[in-house]
Formats: C-alpha cells, sequence, structure tokens
C-alpha cells in the first residue's frame, strides 16, 4: 500500500523530532535523532525508503483526532468484522511537564492497538531503512524483540505479537479482539554511545505523553477568539521545537513539492530567522511568553557577533551554519517529484528582511530584555547599522529567489522595520548620533518605499522597486506598522492582490505560483481586520480554518482548484499565520465592536470572547 497524500498524515514529537503518521496506520516518517537527522522511515519520498505500518487485514474506514490538549493521535478502524483504535505517541520522559518536556525524550515510537468491537484481523508490517532508505538493516528477532542495526543507527522493537524477519523486513498477523490490547514500542539509539534503545511499556508511553502535553497546554491559556485552532496551532509550534536548544524548524520534512511534478523541493527542516519576529508573535498571542524568551536567547547565541559577511539568515537546530545542499538521486521523490533535497542553499543568500525580524522581536520582548545584556544589545545596534548599510542593495527577497537579486519591496520594508525599532530602543542600544543615523536612514528607506514601490497604473504596492509584478510580500507593510491598512494605497494594494491572487480565500505569492501560500491568506486576514473589515476578515478566516486536514494540520501551501496540501508539512509558518490571524480579529472586534463576535461560529471552530491572556 502506498503512503497517503501529504494532508492525510498525522503528526507526532518528542522534542527532538517528528513523525508523520497516515490515514492507514502507516509511520511514513520519522528522523529519531533530530527534526534534520536521516530518517529511519521515509516511504513519503520513496516505496522503499522504510515504513510500518499496523492496519487492518481487511477494508476499513478511519476516524482520529489527537487526544484532548496532546499530540498523542489515536485512529479508530472500521471493518465488517469489527473496530480497533491505534493510539501513537512520541515518547516524553517519564515525569516531564511544563516546560520540561522534550528537553530529555528518550526517542520511543510507542503504538496500542485496542479491540474496540468484534474480532478484527490486523497486519504488521516492519520495514525500516536507515540513511534516507540507503541502508537496509539485517534483522534478528528474539524474545518478543527485533533488532535492526548498521552503521551509527539502532533500532529495537518489542512487540507482544509474533514477528517474523526476513529481507530487511519484519511483519506478523493477529486479531485485535473486543476489550484486548497489543503494545509496541520502537526505541532508537546510536549504535557506538554505549547505551541501548529504551523499550519502555507502550501504555506507560502514552499515558506519560499525554500528561506532559496536558501539562504544557495548561500552562497557556488563550482567551482570545477561535481558541481551539490557537491552542493546536500552538501546540505544533511547540512540537516543531528543538527543545534542547528552544529553535523552531520551518517544517518538520523535506522535498514535499510546492507543485506536483515540480523541482522546488527544499528541506525545510531547518531554523528561519525570517520566521523568528512572527513565531514570537504568535506565541504570545498564544500566551506562550517562556517559549518566546527561549526563542531570542536561541538566535542571539547562534549569530554570535556580526561581521562583515552577510547576516545569516537560517541555521540548524543548534545553531549550525553550513546547511550544504546536496541531492538524494536515488529516492523517486514524493508523486515522483525531484529532486530529493538534503540541507539547504538558501543559507548563502542575504536577505535583508531578517534584520527587522531580529530587531521587530527584541522590541516585542523589551520588557524580558531588560536589563539588557551586552551581547544583545551589541548584536541589536550592529543590525541597525547594517539596515543603514545594506537596504540599498538588493537581495533574494523572502521567497528566496534563486536567479538574480532584486530589490524586493518586502525587504525594504523590514529594513525599515530594524531602524524604526532602533530608534524606539533609543538610548538602550545606541548614542544620540547613532540614533540620528538611524532616523535618517529610516525616513530614507520610507521615502524610497512609498515612490519606487508604488504602480500607479495597478493601483499598488509592488513585489519590487519599478516592478509590474504584484506579491503578496508587500501585506506585511500594514503588519509592522509601516503604513495603517486603512491607508488608500494600502487598501487599494489589498484590493488588488486579492483580485487578482486570489481564489475562494486562498492567496497565491504571485502570478504564476502553484498554489496558494497559506500564511499569505492569513496575513489578508490580518490587513482586513486591521482595517476594520471584521466580518469579511472572519469569513476569510473560517474559509482557511476549513483548509486545515481532520486533525487541523497545514502544510506550506494548498492547490487553489483540487485544495490538495503541498510543500512541507507540517508547516510551521502556516499555525504562526493562524494564530497572528486570530489575534488580528479578537483586536479587531475590541476596537471595532462586537457585531462580528455576536456572528454564529461555523462547526468546527471555538470563539471565547474577552482579552487573549
Amino acid at each position: 500500500m502506498e503512503p497517503g497524500r501529504i494532508s492525510e498524515h498525522g503528526f507526532l514529537a518528542d522534542g527532538r523530532s517528528a513523525a508523520l503518521v497516515d490515514r492507514a496506520g502507516a509511520v511514513n516518517w520519522w528522523c529519531p535523532a533530530r527534526f534534520d537527522g536521516p530518517s529511519v522511515f521515509g516511504r513519503l519520498l520513496d516505496d522503499d525508503a522504510g515504513h510500518w505500518s499496523i492496519r487492518p487485514e481487511d477494508a476499513f474506514t478511519t476516524e482520529r483526532s489527537y487526544l484532548d490538549d496532546s499530540l498523542v493521535l489515536r485512529t479508530v478502524f472500521t471493518t465488517r468484522s469489527g473496530s480497533v483504535a491505534v493510539t501513537d505517541a512520541l515518547a516524553l520522559e517519564p515525569g516531564a511537564r511544563g516546560h520540561e518536556i522534550g528537553l530529555r525524550s528518550p526517542r520511543v515510537l510507542a503504538r496500542v492497538v485496542e479491540g474496540l468491537s468484534g474480532a478484527v484481523p490486523m497486519r504488521v508490517e516492519y520495514r525500516p531503512r536507515f540513511e534516507y532508505g540507503r541502508v537496509r538493516a539485517y534483522l534478528t528477532g528474539g524474545e518478543g524483540t527485533v533488532d535492526a542495526v548498521a552503521g551509527p543507527t539502532r533500532l529495537s522493537l518489542r512487540a507482544n505479537v509474533p514477528l517474523t524477519c526476513g529481507h530487511g523486513t519484519a511483519s506478523g498477523r493477529f486479531t485485535a479482539r473486543a476489550g484486548t490490547a497489543h503494545h509496541f514500542t520502537l526505541g532508537y539509539a546510536p549504535t557506538y554511545d554505549g547505551g541501548e534503545p529504551a523499550l519502555p511499556d507502550a501504555d506507560q508511553v502514552v499515558a506519560e505523553t499525554v500528561a506532559g502535553w496536558r501539562s504544557w497546554a495548561g500552562l497557556h491559556d488563550y482567551r482570545g477568539l477561535y481558541r481551539d485552532q490557537v491552542r493546536l496551532s500552538a501546540m505544533v509550534v511547540q512540537g516543531m521545537t528543538y527543545q534542547p536548544s528552544g529553535a523552531v524548524v520551518a517544517a518538520a520534512t523535506t522535498s514535499l513539492p510546492e507543485e506536483l511534478g515540480g523541482d522546488r523541493n527544499y528541506d525545510y527542516r531547518f531554523v528561519w530567522v525570517r520566521d523568528f519576529s512572527l513565531t514570537l508573535q504568535a506565541l504570545w498571542l498564544a500566551a506562550c511568553p517562556d517559549e518566546a524568551n527561549r526563542q531570542f536567547a536561541w538566535v542571539a547565541r547562534a549569530m554570535g557577533e556580526i561581521d562583515d559577511q552577510p547576516v545569516p539568515i537560517m541555521y540548524g537546530v543548534q545553531g549550525e551554519r553550513d546547511l550544504t545542499e546536496h541531492h538524494l538521486d536515488d529516492l523517486a521523490g514524493y508523486a515522483d517529484s525531484r529532486p530529493v533535497f538534503i540541507g539547504n542553499d538558501a543559507w548563502k543568500q542575504r536577505q535583508t528582511d531578517v534584520l527587522g525580524e531580529v530587531l521587530d522581536a527584541a522590541w516585542l520582548m523589551r520588557y524580558y530584555l531588560d536589563p539588557m545584556s551586552p551581547d544583545v544589545r551589541d548584536l541589536l545596534r550592529a543590525l541597525a547599522d547594517r539596515a543603514v548599510r545594506d537596504w540599498r542593495r538588493p537581495d533574494a527577497g523572502m521567497w528566496e529567489a534563486r536567479d538574480v537579486e532584486r530589490h524586493y519591496v518586502s525587504s525594504k520594508v523590514q529594513c525599515w522595520t530594524a531602524l524604526d525599532r532602533a530608534v524606539r530602543f533609543g538610548a538602550r542600544i545606541g548614542t544620540p548620533d547613532d540614533v540620528a543615523h538611524w532616523t535618517a536612514a529610516r525616513d530614507e528607506v520610507r521615502a524610497a518605499v512609498l515612490t519606487r514601490g508604488w504602480n500607479e497604473r495597478l493601483q499598488a504596492y509592488t513585489g519590487a522597486f519599478d516592478s509590474d509584478h504584484l506579491d503578496a510580500s508587500v501585506l506585511i507593510m500594514p503588519l509592522v506598522g509601516f503604513l495603517p491598512a486603512d491607508d488608500p494605497r494600502m487598501r487599494s494594494t489589498m484590493n488588488a492582490v486579492e483580485r487578482r491572487l486570489s481564489r475562494d480565500g486562498l492567496l497565491r505569492r504571485w502570478d504564476d505560483d502553484p498554489a496558494g501560500f497559506v500564511i499569505c491568506s492569513f496575513w489578508l486576514v490580518g490587513c482586513l481586520a486591521e482595517a476594520g473589515e471584521v466580518d469579511r476578515a472572519r469569513r476569510l478566516f473560517e474559509q482557511l480554518a476549513a483548509r486545515a486536514n481532520d486533525l487541523g494540520l497545514y502544510a506550506e501551501q494548498i492547490d487553489q482548484a483540487t485544495g490538495e496540501q503541498l510543500g512541507n508539512f507540517p508547516q510551521a509558518f502556516s499555525h504562526i499565520g493562524l494564530i497572528n490571524a486570530a489575534g488580528k480579529i479578537t483586536d479587531a472586534v475590541e476596537r471595532f465592536g462586537d457585531r462580528a463576535a455576536r456572528r454564529p461560529v461555523p462547526t468546527g471552530t471555538a470563539a471565547t470572547e474577552g482579552a487573549r491572556r
């Protein structure tokens, strides 16, 4: 059986890595060492790159959900002979609670099969393939365990059903009868560190993992509109956090395509500075200030002292800079979309918008940064000085163009953001001469954007200076305070972007973008809310909320015609966009009145009036 489509997968996380499980009960992705480590299950990218399935032998239907306030997944299979539930969890450390979850996870994947009614014949197929399918380990079985060791990787599977090993696969059959349970625990460990894979009891893993996630959720009481969606999205962002460092990866996967059969199939298992400010805003809105603090501390350590080289725009989860890209030519790619990439050469690009991202985040966190440490002060001052120097230079832009550098409007706007926040910080980060220098440069940037970014024929701000091409990235202008959303030119831009690039609530980035880009769609929601168009903002938000998969998860993009999710999954940027858009709507209801707040909320959404925290 082939793996399900992107949107058919559920997301498990343990603070170090992620696993994806499809509706048919197959784990098709897991990189147990860390998010950007080699996979042991990689069937998302090639049918022979490894998977682990537990499913009924006969035809079935499924219903699934997360256990409340957790990332523990329960899938119920219904067949003609009965029904059975499979509960999947990536283990948290026993006893870990609150902000301690994920720091010392044991790297264990547990699966519990419970018979609910009747008698359901089940089949297990366990096919580990190491290093993205390159290595087929020799499997050995005995005493209820199956060991797989090759090179630096070791897996041990414990099961209370008999499994037969052969040709790199362990398989077995059993019957799930009403009231019975069957347990599977898979542990990972490096081959040569002297330890063995942990194999705790599967029931204990599920119970402890649920308790750990619920304890974390209990610390974060968001009280704004669309509470259910915001809380889930905050948990997804937490699940995509590499807890030892506090860094949030952009996505759990590599090389899931923006367009089926296309070649824009990049590795997103890294940390983008661009996402930084938006992530902090989202965590702040979702009542997660401790996570926001860790995020800022991480980026300050990762950047180090700023020199004359381009400011790094992305990192590995522990702050690594060299993320050199290479192809895995032996993999077919998702839906035959090649190439498959490991690493991402965007790390070499100059993207001047990151200057504004960091200074905007610092401004958001300003009270937590008081007293400001010398290293943070030096970093912020250096980034402001870099904005003075670099705002006139072309760059690769926030969409990381790989052809030529251009004078992207969004990059200029974020240079303005960097300088504006530096001026607001004033003497906390610079001398009076510094502040005067930053103020003058800020005003120059603003004048240039207002003049060269505006296209009179289109009646809109365009993607680059002196361009006639629309680009949804300009929607950040009101969101960072460059222009108010009700400014006539900004309103005209929003209308032009929506008219030309939107379809059924999904907004493409530019004219020939193959699919709607989820965060851009949520940016439009935020802009409409800030402009006082609360009803329109809410209708669009609810259209987008209905585009998530059955578990509430988003990939990076959604096909405007078919509704199919595309790109890496789940995508932090998309969930961050949802949280921030919900916050904008909540603020708008408070500012412009509660008429929209009294409108009935469609099934699948939840609204709670009042302050967000």
